[in-house]
């Protein structure tokens, strides 16, 4: 019988990979530093607002296959406690509304059935003032190199990459157009938008991130035996002949048995601080998230992308209404209270509230929130393997060849636990 895997962070890598390890008949333990499991991808009461929102936003694609697998085998939850429908939500076609709030221009951006792109050729579809042509450039990316950016391959003074493009790869890459990687951009374009409309249908978690990708995930895990420890921080990996043979963490020593794995799921630099000579991308960028307690339910809206402010992405359930910064290194150095004037003005102007007072908010700074995906940062990912035989990598900065996204994040997790069953059968 195989031996135990020994899954080191609770985040949404390190429950990808136990999940599917247990699914695989695995004896599994789960080790997570913080008091409670989700990293990024997790749901809190906030005092501030009276409501329980999400440490982020964040945006999936119906065409977004690790994360919709990983859904289906932990349970898509049809109802919550107050009788509450769990799971994702989005429109059931794919559409992506759009507001440019320095001329309150607004539009949608419509995509068709097929992997050929009809609905290019309708200008009621496309970005106004755009092209045919100015949509098929984006297949430029499919030739980027190593070294190419966004902006380096498709052409920044037309209006599709202000108002389409530029947005979109800035939230996938959560790095300026400038300087993001075109060839970590260019398989999210293949995977989703390529396939067809059924595949770039936007979604968002309809309650919250933890209700639908973490507490499942605990549930499954704790009905078939896996053990899970909170507040358990590793502080050494134990070595012995090119193998890990115990676990120091903050709450004592697991010796590890011949046959057991262990897969390391923390952020990159922790990982640098355990594995000797481990090479991971040294830098990050910020994302800024601001929630905002609205007098009234808004208008039904999943989401709306924003250009011309500061916020690039609005997501509003029920009465709470928050925007999304990506890149937001600058912006992260400012006061709260100065972030908050700033994006309210953005959410005040989107929604049509006119004049209304700065509400109660809550603004959340994550200063390093992804590695930044530059073309040099991605080159300093590493696989799933180690020289390690027992030890396998977990992360959205490991080399998926996605970028740092929900989906390169389960799909990361889902690797690990590939690698795990090849090593050790």
């Amino acid at each position: 019988m195989a031996g135990r895997a020994h899954i080191v962070g609770g985040g949404l890598a390190g429950l990808s990979a136990a999940v599917h390890l247990v699914r695989a008949g695995r004896d599994v333990s789960l080790y997570e530093g913080a008091g409670h499991c989700g990293g990024r991808c997790r749901s809190y009461f906030e005092a501030a607002l009276d409501r329980r929102i999400d440490n982020g936003n964040h945006l999936l694609l119906s065409g977004n296959r690790a994360a919709q697998e990983y859904l289906d085998v932990i349970g898509r939850p049809d109802g919550l406690p107050g009788g509450q429908p769990g799971g994702l939500v989005g429109p059931d076609r794919a559409a992506y509304p759009f507001l440019d709030l320095a001329t309150g221009e607004r539009w949608t951006v419509k995509m068709g059935a097929g992997r050929i792109p009809w609905w290019i050729f309708s200008a009621a579809r496309r970005v106004p003032g755009s092209t045919p042509w100015d949509y098929l450039k984006a297949l430029k990316l499919a030739g980027a190199g190593a070294g190419d950016t966004v902006a380096g391959c498709l052409d920044g003074a037309n209006p599709v990459f202000a108002k389409f493009w530029e947005p979109l790869a800035v939230g996938v890459l959560n790095t300026s157009a400038e300087e993001g990687s075109a060839a970590l951009l260019w398989p999210v374009i293949r995977e989703t938008f390529g396939r067809g409309e059924a595949a770039c249908r936007p979604l968002i978690a309809r309650v919250g991130l933890s209700e639908t990708f973490i507490d499942p995930a605990l549930a499954f895990l704790t009905e078939r035996g896996a053990a899970i420890s909170l507040n358990t921080r590793l502080r050494e990996l134990g070595m012995e002949n090119s193998r890990i043979t115990a676990l120091e963490f903050n709450t004592g020593s697991i010796t590890l048995a011949e046959d057991d794995t262990v897969v390391l799921a923390v952020p990159p630099a922790p990982a640098a601080g355990l594995v000797p000579e481990l090479a991971v991308p040294t830098e990050s960028r910020a994302i800024v998230n601001g929630h905002f307690l609205l007098q009234r339910d808004a208008p039904d809206m999943s989401f709306l992308g924003l250009v011309g402010g500061t916020a690039q992405w609005l997501f509003v359930r029920g009465d709470v209404a928050s925007v999304t910064v990506s890149a937001a290194d600058a912006l992260a150095e400012k006061p709260v209270d100065e972030i908050a004037d700033i994006l309210w003005e953005d959410v005040a102007r989107a929604l049509e509230l006119g004049s209304a007072p700065l509400p109660a908010h809550r603004i959340v700074k994550e200063k390093r929130a992804t590695f930044a995906q530059t073309p040099e940062q991605v080159k300093r990912r590493p696989g799933v393997r180690t020289r390690w035989g027992n030890l396998f990598l977990a992360g959205d900065w490991t080399d998926t060849g996605l970028p740092a996204t929900i989906e390169g994040t389960i799909l990361s997790g889902r690797t690990a636990y590939e690698t795990v069953m090849i090593s050790s059968p």
